[in-house]
């Protein structure tokens, strides 16, 4: 039974009303997808999108969280095939206990299978790992003819799907390549970077030897620590370097905290957000080696504050991510010195590096350097700093996610994603009245 709904993505910056429909079957998508009205409609997860790519304004919304079944799992060789809407957390509550870890997660765990596929998410092992698409061995999709396909790396259909922002079906079953870890520990290295350019050659020059790699970085530091930051890097702990008492694959996370959906609004404030920095840069180790970490709080430590996107107040926030090649490098430079002289409060600043891209066409990543920050709406002249951001990004060949966007102008999407005329033939041909549709799609002219 359809509900109308107020729906907004995780930055909570532009709310639009649709009929919520929760589905629990394969059956249930296929019926709903040929009864769709003139405004179409789009798969909904979790709802971890930053903006409006899990919305469709006066249109039907999929809420996929109830189709939610694993089918198999294989504990020899920890391939898994589930239903789209089962979380990466349900996921890895089931499999770490046999040994399994998902092979890509983002900073949540509160990310549905179709979700992960649809914005082919990427973590703090790209580099040596690549994105969640490449590990997916076979999905199932339902078309707008309202038949059911079975997909694999072999179709173009599939790698438009990957990536692809649910905008060439919805995706109702994941079969996926999990993998083998001794514990649910992570084992880590951490370092303080005196200012952008330590950073970044402590990375190239380091993270080769370590699975995961993700640096903080501080832009409200000026001068010569401009883009100071904190380097953490680890790989999966040994069963041996636990202590002999220790459950090596417990793993239970929870919310410690909650923030109220009501935060006034200023509580990030530039003040605010400058002395959290400090602490932050000071609290971490100048260099300590082989700490033994939780999963949970080494992958995903806004986990543990649920409903932290209420923080940012009633006017919401927007993220920004960017990737630029090798080559764009400065471009890195020159957004971080940009961002420190407007005095951007950004507390959660991430640099990572990526590896290759894969073959899908709207996939995010490329071999590069990927900065992510989060903004609140009120701060001034933000329009202005983003915009000049797109240009950076633009003349260094790079583009930004689409799985975070919130404003980005129509006319740079075919520039910053070069193979969109190749993703449209694909899309075309399935779905040539465009039944899959999301207030993204209509803002981007996808």
């Amino acid at each position: 039974m359809s509900d109308r709904r107020l729906l907004a993505g995780w930055g909570r910056t532009s709310p639009t009303s649709a009929r919520l429909l929760p589905v629990g079957t394969a059956e249930d998508v296929s019926l709903a997808v040929q009864a769709a009205g003139p405004r179409g409609l789009v798969a909904r997860g979790l709802g971890r999108s930053y903006g409006d790519a899990a919305q469709d304004a006066g249109g039907v919304v999929l809420d996929m969280t109830t189709l939610c079944r694993v089918h198999s799992f294989d504990h020899e060789t920890g391939v898994v095939e589930a239903d789209a809407g089962l979380s990466l957390h349900a996921l890895m509550g089931m499999s770490l206990h046999e040994g399994w870890f998902v092979p890509v997660t983002p900073g949540t765990r509160f990310v549905t299978l179709g979700g992960a596929v649809a914005a082919d998410i990427h973590g703090k092992n790209h580099h040596v790992d690549g994105s969640f698409g490449q590990h997916v061995l076979e999905l199932s999709l339902v078309t707008a003819d309202g038949g059911e396909r079975r997909l694999s790396p072999a179709d173009d259909l599939f790698w438009a799907t990957v990536g692809g922002m649910g905008l060439t079906g919805v995706v109702t079953r994941v079969r996926l390549q999990l993998r083998a870890v001794e514990t649910s520990r992570v084992t880590v290295d951490t370092e303080r970077a005196a200012d952008l350019d330590d950073v970044m050659d402590r990375m190239v020059r380091g993270d080769a030897d370590y699975t995961y790699s993700v640096a903080w970085v501080d832009l409200l530091a000026r001068g010569r620590a401009t883009g100071r930051g904190v380097l953490t890097r680890g790989r999966h702990s040994r069963r041996d370097e636990l202590p002999a008492s220790a459950d090596p694959l417990s793993f239970a996370p929870r919310a410690s905290l909650r923030v109220p959906p009501i935060v006034p609004g200023g509580l990030l404030r530039r003040s605010t957000v400058a002395a959290f920095n400090e602490v932050w840069f000071r609290k971490a180790p100048r260099a300590a080696r082989g700490q033994v970490q939780g999963l949970a709080g080494f992958f995903h430590p806004l986990d543990g504050v649920a409903g932290w996107n209420n923080v940012y107040g009633p006017r919401g926030f927007v993220q920004y991510q960017l990737v630029v090649p090798e080559k764009g490098v400065d471009a890195v430079r020159t957004a971080v010195t940009l961002l420190s002289a407007a005095r951007t409060p950004s507390f959660l600043t991430v640099l990572k590096r990526f590896g290759p891209g894969n073959r899908g066409p709207l996939s995010f990543p490329m071999a590069g350097w990927t900065l992510a920050l989060d903004l609140p709406t009120g701060v001034p002249g933000l329009a202005a700093v983003l915009d000049r951001l797109d240009e950076l990004v633009l003349a260094a060949g790079g583009r930004v996610y689409l799985a975070k966007d919130a404003r980005l102008p129509r006319e740079h999407l075919p520039a910053m994603y070069p193979r969109l005329p190749e993703w449209r033939a694909v899309r075309d041909r399935v779905d040539p009245h465009h039944v899959f549709t999301s207030d993204l799609s209509r803002r981007l002219s996808l």
